[in-house]
């Protein structure tokens, strides 16, 4: 029998900002537009994280104002 391999579609892939750990032994990442904080720290180490750019598939956050969302659910009292 012969099969044939179904070509994999290209994933499109853009410049993105993201913010990496400083810290040479953690590989920790997040999206600019993911991150809840001005400047976020890791989320793996918990050390100081730094601004960079990387090509990464593209991806729609629709909420794209989340580092000014308040923090926690206000729950109204009855």
């Amino acid at each position: 029998m012969y099969y044939s391999r179904k070509r994999l579609e290209d994933i499109p892939q853009e410049a993105t900002a993201i913010w990496s750990c400083i810290q040479e032994d953690c590989n920790g990442w997040i999206r600019d537009n993911f991150a809840f904080a001005e400047v976020p720290t890791c989320h793996q180490c918990q050390s100081p994280m730094k601004r960079s750019m990387s090509e990464l598939p593209v991806l729609v956050n629709k909420r794209e104002d989340q580092k000014f969302l308040k923090k926690g659910v206000q729950i109204e009292k009855e």
